[in-house]
C-alpha cells in the first residue's frame, strides 16, 4: 500500500489511515476483526480519541501485539495542562503502549496560549518531554482557527474535515500547511455519509500529497471497498468531476456533516441523523427509515426543550432547532408519500 510523508513528523503513514470513531458501535471481537484486516492488508494508521468511547481500548485489545509496525494518533478533548496528562495516561493504558506517535487537541473552541504554563500548550509540551508523545497536533473543525493552527507553526499536523465537497476557502488549508511542513489529516471524507461514491472523494484527495485521509469505518464491507480503491487508485477525470460537480450542486449551503459535537440531547434526538434526513432519504436507500421504531425517533424532535445545548456545540455554526423541525416537516411529507412502497 502506497505511504507518503505526514509532514514534518518524518513518519512514513498509508495513504488511506482507518478513522476509529465507527468501531465504538461495533463488539471487540468485530472491531478486532475489521482492525486486524486493515493491519493486514497494509493500513499503518490509525486515528482515535479519549472521547470515543471504547474505541481506544479496541486498538489495544486488537494491535497491541503490532504495536511498533503502526502510527497511532489520539486525541484529548481537555481544558488546562493536567487534564490533558491525565487524559493521555488513560488513551496509553487504553491502547496498551507507552507512548502515542501523535497527540491532538480535540477541536478547541480557540488556540491556547502558548504561554501559559497550566495551558493545553503547555501540557502538550510536558507530554511530548515525558516520551508519552512524538508529535503534537490539533484537530478544529472551524477553517480561522485551522489557519491560525498552521501559520502558528506550534503543531507538527492539522486534522480539518476535507473532502470533494471541500470549499475553496478550506482547501487554502492544504497549501498553508505544505508551506510549512505541517501534515494534513483529513476527516470527514465522505462528509458523514452524504458522498456516496467513495471513489470520487478518494480520487479527488488523491490529488493532495500531503493529504491524509481516515475513514471511518464501521463495517468489514467499508473497509473492503477501500482496500480495492487502494489497489486500483482511480483517476480525478471528466467522469469523476461529474460526479463530484453534481454532488456540490445537490450539497450547496449550509448542511450537518453529522459530526456529534452536539450530542448527547436532554431530549434523547439522534441529532445528526435527524437533522440531515432529507439529504439521507435522497441519497440512500430509504426502506430503512419508512420503518416504526426510526419513525418515533423522528418524532422526538417535537420534545426538543430549546435548551441550546447543539446550536452552541455545533462548530458550522447551524441553527439546529430550527434546522431539526423543517427536517421532521420534510420527513413527514416523505414518509406521506412513500410508506406504502
Amino acid at each position: 500500500m502506497d505511504k507518503i510523508r505526514l509532514g514534518r513528523t518524518n513518519l512514513m503513514v498509508t495513504r488511506s489511515g482507518f478513522g476509529a470513531l465507527p468501531i465504538q458501535r461495533v463488539s471487540f471481537e468485530e472491531a478486532k476483526k475489521i482492525l486486524r484486516k486493515a493491519y493486514d492488508n497494509g493500513i499503518n494508521f490509525f486515528d482515535t480519541a479519549r472521547m470515543y468511547s471504547d474505541s481506544e481500548e479496541k486498538i489495544g485489545y486488537s494491535l497491541a501485539d503490532v504495536r511498533k509496525d503502526i502510527i497511532i494518533s489520539t486525541k484529548s478533548h481537555a481544558k488546562d495542562k493536567k487534564t490533558l496528562l491525565k487524559h493521555l495516561e488513560t488513551s496509553l493504558k487504553n491502547l496498551k503502549t507507552d507512548y502515542v506517535d501523535i497527540i491532538q487537541l480535540h477541536n478547541p473552541d480557540e488556540l491556547p496560549d502558548p504561554e501559559d504554563p497550566e495551558g493545553l500548550y503547555a501540557g502538550l509540551l510536558e507530554a511530548k518531554k515525558r516520551g508519552m508523545t512524538r508529535f503534537l497536533g490539533i484537530t478544529n473543525h472551524r477553517i480561522d482557527n485551522a489557519i491560525e493552527a498552521a501559520n502558528s507553526e506550534l503543531y507538527d499536523t492539522i486534522q480539518f474535515p476535507l473532502s470533494s465537497l471541500s470549499a475553496d476557502n478550506d482547501l487554502k488549508l492544504i497549501t498553508e500547511c505544505k508551506k510549512r511542513d505541517i501534515g494534513v489529516i483529513a476527516m470527514k471524507a465522505l462528509s458523514g455519509g452524504l458522498i456516496t461514491n467513495a471513489a470520487s472523494t478518494f480520487a479527488f484527495l488523491r490529488q493532495f500529497n500531503n493529504v491524509v485521509p481516515i475513514w471511518g469505518i464501521q463495517r468489514e464491507s467499508e473497509l473492503d471497498e477501500f482496500i480495492a480503491l487502494e489497489k486500483k487508485p482511480p483517476v480525478l477525470d471528466e467522469s469523476m468531476w461529474a460526479i463530484i460537480n453534481k454532488d456540490r450542486s445537490e450539497l450547496a449551503g449550509d448542511f450537518c456533516r453529522g459530526c456529534g459535537y452536539c450530542l448527547p440531547c436532554p431530549a434523547g434526538i439522534d441529532i445528526p441523523t435527524s437533522a440531515r434526513i432529507t439529504l439521507l432519504l435522497g441519497r440512500s436507500p430509504y426502506k430503512d427509515f419508512m420503518k416504526d421504531d426510526f419513525k418515533e425517533k423522528m418524532e422526538l424532535i417535537n420534545n426538543c426543550i430549546e435548551c441550546g445545548h447543539c446550536k452552541n456545540h455545533c462548530p458550522y455554526k447551524l441553527d439546529t432547532p430550527n434546522l431539526l423541525k423543517r427536517e421532521l416537516g420534510n420527513y413527514k411529507k416523505f414518509y406521506a408519500e412513500h410508506k406504502n412502497d
